[in-house]
């Protein structure tokens, strides 16, 4: 009897939670053409959410919501926080709405149910959390044509039952990371698989997005020679100060010891030129003197 009665009480708590979860969607949301008018909350009926637009439950008579579909319907705001109230939520598509500001950085523990998210065509701004890659049911993915800038997270691969992923038109940059879906099938057809989920146009119109489907990231071709010239400035800075270093701080130093260990460096210099220069200087003068006689 008291199981009964537990089970009975959380699915009245899951079904305010999920009124209370429309309720602060509709209130966080403006809405112009008022396309939002069927969700009246002055109802007792079981079920009555199931009724309102753009809302699907999992049972048209019991008050669990199951998707939220709301795209193109001119609404203005943030990223509704009150969906974590949804606590049955599998699907919410707010595209071409006209959302601002940032994508939750605990979007996972928002929305942990979450299979599809479309959150394109707004003008959300701001980072991809990295924490978007603890979405583990998540199979489509689409953030394109917004203004989201940074680096898509590395973690992302951990999305393994992902298989539609867009971040397009952004202002994304950095690489690209290899998503593990093409793992889940056969290593034959695997490439055959990534290329037809996440191709290269999932990351089109972008600052500076590299590797993965798109071309290499370019390696920095100014880095050796930036090695190599500070290394010839700092050499000769570095070994002016040990010598300066030493004249001063050594016990005992003197000019005459100061100016013996200069003499000693002058003459190490011609000891720097490998044996074997010397030895092809040293043939080359006997051809050319060779050359020389043979023509007289």
């Amino acid at each position: 009897m008291l199981i009964i009665l537990a089970c009975f009480a959380i699915s009245i708590y899951a079904v305010q939670s999920d009124i209370n979860c429309l309720r602060s969607i509709k209130e966080s949301l403006e809405d112009p053409k008022n396309l939002l008018s069927s969700w009246y909350f002055n109802n007792n009926t079981e079920g009555f959410i199931c009724r309102f637009t753009g809302v699907e439950c999992w049972h048209i008579d019991e008050s669990k919501v199951m998707n939220i579909r709301l795209a193109d319907m001119g609404l203005k705001g943030s990223f509704p926080i009150g969906m974590k109230n949804c606590t049955s939520l599998t699907g919410v598509d707010l595209s071409s709405n006209h959302l601002t500001g940032h994508i939750p950085s605990n979007v996972a523990d928002v929305l942990p149910f979450v299979t599809n998210l479309d959150l394109s065509n707004n003008n959300l701004s701001g980072p991809i959390p990295p924490s978007i890659a603890n979405l583990n049911f998540i199979n489509v993915l689409r953030l394109d044509n917004n203004q989201l800038t940074g680096q898509i997270p590395p973690e992302l691969p951990q999305l393994g039952r992902l298989k539609e992923f867009s971040v397009a038109n952004n202002r994304l940059s950095g690489q690209v990371p290899r998503l593990q879906n093409c793992l889940h099938y056969s290593q034959i057809n695997r490439l055959e698989i990534c290329d037809r989920y996440i191709s290269a146009e999932s990351y089109a119109h972008n600052l500076e997005l590299c590797g993965g489907p798109l071309p290499p990231c370019k390696i920095n071709e100014n880095h050796n020679d930036l090695f190599f010239s500070g290394f010839s400035l700092g050499l000769p800075v570095s070994t002016t100060l040990t010598m300066l270093l030493m004249f001063f701080c050594l016990p005992g130093s003197n000019m005459g010891s100061f100016l013996l260990i200069i003499n000693k460096i002058k003459g190490m210099k011609y000891h720097l030129i490998p044996r074997i220069s010397q030895s092809l200087f040293t043939e080359e003068n006997t051809t050319e003197e060779r050359k020389v006689k043979l023509s007289l």
